[in-house]
């Protein structure tokens, strides 16, 4: 995150070591881990929120898009015809029970 190698880690030891004394420094330390921690847990709950919120506004999109094809398809529709079938011949359902009578 900050490229920070071993030497400057020891440099930022020894300095403080020097500006806040040998007795405070381990509580120093553990409140600035601990500030460190919560401030990284910040910025993770952040971007899960963010990414949380592209994800729905590409869902809010897709039904968008979904309604204005249903829309479409709605006009287009095309009526049935509403004619009666024609009545089946007594010759086909002559042949039909010949064949059932048969097996």
């Amino acid at each position: 995150m900050f490229d920070v190698g071993f030497s400057e880690l020891v440099m930022v030891g020894l300095v403080s070591l020097l500006v806040i004394g040998p007795e405070r420094l381990p509580k120093v330390a553990r409140v600035a881990g601990f500030w460190i921690g919560k401030i990284q847990q910040m910025i993770a709950n952040v971007k899960v929120e963010i990414n949380q919120e592209f994800h729905a506004e590409e869902i809010r999109q897709l039904l968008k898009e979904n309604e204005s094809m249903n829309y479409l398809l709605d006009d287009e529709k095309i009526p049935l015809e509403t004619s009666k079938p024609e009545p089946i011949s007594d010759d086909v359902l002559s042949v039909k029970s010949k064949k059932i009578s048969h097996e």
